[in-house]
């Protein structure tokens, strides 16, 4: 299957979802390493790492090949 064939209509919406929530992850790491709150910063830097684990297997289930990254 190629890209084009799995991309449609449900594929970005999920996406999107995916992304947002990789984002709003990223947000709350950033604010708690601005406030120098390491508890919070390692429960959020988990939470970051996680949402990208998700939208990872995503893309893999749906065959788009990914280039593995080391996180922390």
């Amino acid at each position: 299957m190629t890209l084009a064939e799995v991309i449609d209509d449900h594929f970005l919406a999920k996406y999107r979802t995916l992304l947002d929530a990789e984002d709003a992850a990223f947000d709350e790491l950033e604010h708690a390493f601005e406030e120098g709150d390491r508890a919070h910063f390692e429960a959020d830097l988990s939470a970051w790492k996680q949402a990208i684990e998700r939208k990872l297997a995503y893309l893999q289930r749906l065959g788009v090949s990914v280039t593995s990254v080391a996180i922390g």
